[in-house]
């Protein structure tokens, strides 16, 4: 496969992409069920992967008039870094397994739309793969897993790779079940089933493109697991590296390896968003891991507003949740967050397209951003506060002095 492109083209889309959930079918159609439902699906019941998307869906923007709109602007800085707009592509598990070299072409694609790019320790293409495919720093995902050997060399070869950002993912420490991934065979290791085989038959065109992709297997990984050359063995090491003895004190440990910015995933309760904020972090991402971890917890966008409160100014506050849409995305700032990460929304785009359908994704959420703002009288995407919102009854208010609100003055 060359650098530039893939050999296996789908044919041409028959109707318009008009938003997230075209691309979500468009991926469904094109990607093995296996793949398309390990990114689709969350964990046991799914309760707070619904809750994610019902409580977003849930505020109101308050639309006003005669507002004049002409110009105006979704720019903004994450974590000290210029984007287009208020919105970073998360990491996330298997990416090249969508569409071949999928990380590579993610990373381009949002590299030409000017957002953060973040590659998961769990990807198919590795650091370095992506380093030597952009030309601008990304930012970089690690898991903290039992081999601190392992660990402290991913942070080694993400600042040889001039990563801009280290994301520590914290709410990890022992993997919640996701029926689907188990009934479809995408368990540890992955189990090849009838039905599955017969899937993947049906898609030649994906097939080919991820067989064509520069690796078929988690590339951060490869040489380091004696022996384990198969995707097989090394889902049983990895399985086995998930660690349950992670605590703040491993944040330190982290801290002291990484000179540079560092971000913490997977803060949902006020408490440990205190704590986080004490550890000196650059900011922290309320995320509850997109509903694929504890099942029964509280919504993100719940969880946002308070935090908050409680961190002050203290580090920036990123979101992670259900955010499908550009109202979504201006939901979440005017609640107080700096800017959103999307993962499903990517990921649908770039199994229905490849790096195309990243940027139609992008594109998608920028544009709705863009129109939601003029009608809801704002110029600036910094300047949103929640005033802009109507929240659901029961849910508790922002108070007078909270940072969103003091940032729109």
């Amino acid at each position: 496969m060359g650098r530039h492109g893939t050999p296996v083209p789908e044919r041409p889309v028959s109707t318009p992409i008009a938003c997230i959930e075209d691309l979500r079918r468009l991926a469904q159609r094109r990607v093995p069920r296996a793949i398309f439902e390990y990114v689709d699906r969350g964990s046991y019941d799914e309760v707070t992967l619904r809750a994610n998307r019902r409580d977003l869906e849930a505020i109101a923007l308050r639309q006003r008039v005669a507002v004049d709109v002409e110009h105006r602007s979704t720019a903004t800085t994450l974590v000290g870094e210029p984007a287009t707009m208020p919105v970073a592509i998360a990491p996330t598990g298997l990416t090249g397994l969508n569409w071949g070299n999928g990380e590579m072409l993610a990373a381009r694609a949002a590299q030409r739309f000017g957002v953060p790019f973040t590659l998961s320790t769990m990807s198919i293409c590795s650091i370095e793969d992506v380093a030597a495919f952009v030309d601008q720093p990304f930012w970089f995902q690690l898991y903290v897993m039992r081999d601190r050997g392992f660990a402290a060399s991913l942070i080694e070869r993400a600042r040889a790779a001039n990563c801009s950002a280290l994301v520590l993912t914290l709410d990890l420490q022992v993997q919640g079940q996701r029926h689907r991934d188990l009934k479809n065979g995408l368990a540890v290791p992955p189990r090849l089933t009838l039905a599955n085989a017969l899937d993947v038959a049906s898609k030649p065109a994906w097939a080919l493109r991820v067989l064509a992709g520069k690796r078929k297997s988690f590339g951060n990984l490869d040489g380091y697991v004696k022996g384990a050359d198969t995707l097989a063995t090394l889902s049983q090491w990895i399985a086995g590296q998930f660690d349950p003895t992670l605590s703040w004190a491993d944040v330190e440990w982290v801290r002291k390896l990484w000179a540079g910015k560092l971000i913490l995933k997977g803060i949902l309760d006020v408490e440990d968003a205190r704590i986080a904020a004490s550890t000196g972090c650059d900011a922290i991402v309320v995320s509850n891991h997109g509903g694929r971890q504890l099942d029964g917890a509280i919504s993100s966008i719940r969880a946002l507003p308070e935090i908050v409160q409680a961190v002050g100014d203290r580090t920036e506050v990123l979101f992670d949740g259900g955010v499908r849409s550009g109202q979504d995305v201006l939901k979440a700032v005017a609640l107080g967050a700096r800017g959103c990460l999307i993962g499903r929304a990517f990921l649908y785009g770039l199994g229905a397209m490849g790096e195309a359908g990243v940027t139609t994704a992008l594109e998608l959420i920028r544009r709705e951003l863009d129109v939601s703002m003029a009608l809801s009288g704002t110029r600036d995407v910094r300047e949103a506060s929640p005033a802009l919102l109507r929240l659901p009854d029961g849910w508790r208010p922002l108070p007078p002095g909270t940072p969103a609100l003091r940032q729109a003055a």
